[in-house]
C-alpha cells in the first residue's frame, strides 16, 4: 500500500490532426471535394490561419472530428467521479466490483493533508485499518462488489478515457481554472501536455477559460485575471 503518482499517456490520436481540422474548416467554404482539400492542403501557417479564424468564430463542429484517447493511472476515485461528469467522453475504468484489492490498496492523499505530518499520519492509519477490514471481508467470502462499500474516495483508480478535441478544449478551459480541485487540475494539465507534445499548435487552445475569454466569469476570481464586471467597468 502506497501513495501513488499520477500517470497520463496519450495512446491514440489521428495521424494528421492539423490537416483533418483544416479539411473540415475548408469544406464549409469551398466547392472542392473534401479529399481534394485534404490532398492539396497548404503549409502549416496557412492551415493554422484558417483554423484560428473558423474556431474563434464559434464553428466548433470542425474540431469534433478529432478523437483522442488517454491512459490514466493513479488518480483517486474522487477525481474520476468529477471527470465522468463531463459530457461527450467515453470511459473504461478499473472496476472495484470485479477487481479485488490484494489486502493493502493504493491511495491518493490530498496535498492539504499530506502537507500536515500529524494529519497525514492519521490519514494513513485510517487507510491501513480500512485495508485490513476490506481483506477480512474478502477472506470471509464477501464479494468484492460488496466489500468495496468501505473503500474511500482516496482509493487509487485507473481508466482509459476518450474524447474529441472540442471536449478536450472545454475540459481544459474548466479544469485548468484554479477554482478546480488540485488533483483533477493536475490530471487535465498532464492530458494537455501530452497533447501539446504531439500537436504543439494546440497550445493556445488548451488553457484556462479566463485566458480564452480575457476575463474571469467565476463568482470569485483567483486574482490572476479580473472579473467580467471589473473588465467591463474599465471599458466604459
Amino acid at each position: 500500500m502506497a501513495e501513488q503518482k499520477l500517470q497520463v499517456n496519450l495512446i491514440s490520436k489521428p495521424e494528421n490532426i492539423l490537416k483533418t481540422v483544416y479539411t473540415a474548416c475548408k469544406t464549409c467554404y469551398s466547392a472542392k471535394l473534401p479529399i481534394e482539400i485534404y490532398n492539396e492542403a497548404p503549409d502549416e501557417e496557412k492551415m493554422l490561419s484558417l483554423i484560428k479564424r473558423v474556431v474563434s468564430s464559434g464553428h466548433y463542429s470542425t474540431i469534433e472530428h478529432i478523437q483522442l484517447t488517454f491512459a490514466i493511472s493513479n488518480v483517486s476515485r474522487a477525481c474520476t467521479h468529477q471527470l465522468v461528469r463531463h459530457r461527450h467522453m467515453s470511459f473504461s475504468q478499473k472496476s472495484q466490483r470485479y477487481v479485488k484489492e490484494k489486502g493493502e490498496f493504493d491511495y491518493i492523499i490530498p496535498n492539504t493533508i499530506s502537507s500536515n505530518p500529524i494529519l497525514k499520519e492519521k490519514f494513513e492509519s485510517y487507510i491501513n485499518k480500512t485495508a485490513k477490514l476490506y481483506q477480512e471481508f474478502i477472506e470471509n467470502g464477501i464479494p468484492a462488489e460488496d466489500a468495496r462499500s468501505i473503500l474511500p474516495n482516496a482509493a487509487a483508480s485507473s481508466l482509459t478515457a476518450s474524447l474529441n478535441l472540442r471536449e478536450l478544449i472545454h475540459l481544459a478551459n474548466l479544469r485548468l481554472c484554479t477554482r478546480a480541485q488540485l488533483e483533477i487540475r493536475q490530471m487535465v494539465k498532464a492530458m494537455c501536455e501530452e497533447t501539446i507534445k504531439a500537436e504543439p499548435w494546440l497550445k493556445d487552445y488548451l488553457v484556462p477559460k479566463c485566458k480564452r475569454l480575457g476575463y474571469c466569469d467565476e463568482d470569485k476570481s483567483c486574482g490572476r485575471i479580473k472579473t467580467k464586471e471589473e473588465t467591463l467597468k474599465e471599458r466604459v
